[in-house]
């Protein structure tokens, strides 16, 4: 039985097909990418076909010609580190769904969600689990990769859910409290990314369990990622998304409008100023 080839990895296939799009949204042939980049038009054919892995060189030189202002660069980089640690759901989450999706929508009772983190606030959650210093920076890596996501030239477009409570919950110091809800602040004015909170008395106890990403793909069908105390899965199951999708929606049904959410945020971010 002859051997089956090996499945691209789901990032190169994504250069690929920003490449692609973005050599025909700009009139270019494969030869006068490869002429700009130095390279041969063969190359260029199989990065788009995600039978090559992009080179650093090769992906600044995109980077310079279309104008993307890092995006490809930082993808290469990105596509060079190792495998990310942990069991197989987060692999899958984190190569092959996430950096694909054209739409996430967030749920998190207990932390700010993964994605809006700063570095700081990551390294303090993860220090306390009993983690060595050496992981501990190998997770926060991880996490900081996964926000490039919100960064690409076709972001998706991002909703976040979050409990009122979050923004008081102690994670390390003031300052890093304030840095966290100032970094919160900055992506609010994003046009793609709209955070909402949730009263601390809303009578809605859907999403107490277990906070979730629901995520949405151009080519596959919506999966979501359940993270909870004693088991994570990521499944495209349709009566498992059914169920995300409709308690997310009775969860945004009681939360504060997006301009309020923001008002609180400030507040909050204003008394752990204070402290500092």
């Amino acid at each position: 039985m002859a051997k089956q080839p090996a499945k691209p990895n789901a990032l190169v296939v994504r250069f690929g097909r920003e490449l692609r799009r973005l050599r025909k949204q700009s009139g270019m042939s494969q030869g006068r990418v490869a002429r700009f980049c130095g390279c041969s038009g063969s190359l260029v054919s199989s990065v788009e076909l995600a039978k090559r892995v992009p080179q650093p060189d090769f992906a600044k030189n995109l980077d310079r010609l279309f104008e993307t202002d890092g995006f490809f660069g930082r993808l290469a980089a990105y596509i060079a580190q190792p495998a990310p640690s942990g069991p197989l759901w987060f692999r899958r989450w984190a190569e092959e769904v996430e950096p694909g999706a054209i739409a996430l929508r967030s749920w998190e009772p207990l932390l700010i969600p993964g994605l809006l983190q700063t570095a700081e606030y990551a390294r303090a959650l993860f220090r306390g689990g009993n983690k060595s210093e050496e992981l501990v920076e190998e997770l926060t890596g991880i996490r900081m990769r996964r926000q490039q996501v919100l960064t690409r030239p076709d972001p998706p477009a991002v909703w976040v859910l979050m409990d009122e409570w979050v923004l008081k919950r102690p994670v390390g110091s003031p300052a890093l409290m304030a840095a966290q809800l100032a970094r919160l602040l900055e992506l609010s004015e994003l046009r793609h990314i709209t955070i909402q909170l949730t009263p601390h008395d809303t009578r809605c106890y859907d999403g107490f369990v277990s906070g979730f990403i629901l995520a949405e793909l151009s080519d596959a069908p919506p999966t979501v990622t359940v993270d909870s105390a004693i088991s994570e899965e990521v499944t495209a199951d349709p009566d498992a998304v059914a169920r995300a999708v409709n308690c997310y929606e009775r969860i945004r049904a009681e939360a504060f409008r997006a301009g309020r959410s923001v008002d609180l945020i400030k507040k909050a971010w204003g008394s752990w100023k204070q402290q500092t």
